[in-house]
């Protein structure tokens, strides 16, 4: 499954790269701004035999595609991104590798203006992964699409700027799609046994925030917000993540990566997974 999840990052850095290409002739209308972003991040350690200190060699990669293409006329607005991301890790002496990040997501937001900053606003977001996921027993619990969450809801729109917008959704749909051999014995992911899919309805709230607190040296954040009105409307599922660059040059950088989330259907604590490294940073 590995050997697949690699095949589809370097497809999609591919076809990436080559859209990037045919659009810088073909788009000349200017009624859409494109952009990306392509990032391979390594992390390694290495402890001699002669190491008091303790210690425990391992090697790390992380590959991250992040494509942005909206969509502006007049009084409407259409924004889109698209994140890739893929991780491992290999330590020194165990025999199997470990995922430390895998992601596949798709968010859109289409707006007509009201007035002033407000838009009202439809959103639809898609996000899944590629590899095979364990548990700490190496039991598998997820797999490709599964899960697979979907939202998709109408409302209101604050846009101050591309870097800047906030969106309310009070009647959101939500679907989460797994595998039926995973419900077989019990529930996962929310879905109860026996059934493959779980349909919510409720309120989103998503934000997005970037700014530069200095020169070469940037912060992303998205928080999105959810509550269900079927069940347990005051457990609110959050996902946060925050993204740092750090420019060194053209092509070199050192990113930094947060991401929190909290979704009791799934566990009922706070999950936070952090990547940092340096490597080979690409803007297209």
């Amino acid at each position: 499954m590995k050997k697949i999840a690699f095949s589809l990052v370097l497809l999609f850095a591919i076809i990436s790269i080559n859209a990037q290409e045919q659009e810088t002739s073909k788009d000349t209308t200017k009624l859409w701004t494109k952009k990306g972003n392509i990032s391979l991040l390594f992390n390694q350690s290495s402890y001699n035999k002669q190491w008091l200190g303790g210690g425990t060699s391992n090697i790390a990669g992380n590959f991250g595609l992040n494509y942005d293409f909206n969509y502006k006329k007049e009084d409407i607005v259409w924004d889109n991104k698209f994140i890739l991301a893929y991780g491992l890790t290999k330590i020194k002496g165990d025999e199997k590798t470990a995922k430390t990040d895998d992601r596949l997501e798709l968010n859109s937001l289409w707006g007509k203006k009201a007035k002033g900053q407000w838009y009202y606003s439809m959103f639809f977001n898609f996000k899944t992964q590629m590899d095979t996921g364990l548990d700490k027993n190496d039991e598998k619990i997820s797999h490709f699409f599964s899960p697979a969450y979907f939202q998709l809801g109408p409302g209101m729109l604050w846009k101050k700027s591309n870097n800047l917008s906030v969106n309310f959704s009070p009647a959101t749909a939500k679907l989460i799609v797994v595998h039926p051999h995973f419900t077989e014995l019990g529930p996962s992911f929310g879905v109860l046994q026996g059934d493959s899919t779980r349909f919510e309805f409720g309120a989103s709230i998503s934000a997005y925030y970037k700014f530069n607190i200095m020169t070469n040296v940037s912060i992303e954040n998205r928080l999105n917000l959810y509550s269900n009105y079927l069940d347990n409307p005051q457990n609110i599922d959050v996902d946060y993540q925050m993204n740092v660059l750090l420019k060194i040059n053209k092509y070199l950088s050192a990113n930094v990566a947060l991401q929190a989330i909290y979704d009791d259907n799934s566990v009922q604590a706070v999950q936070i997974r952090e990547v940092f490294g340096l490597g080979v940073n690409y803007g297209f």
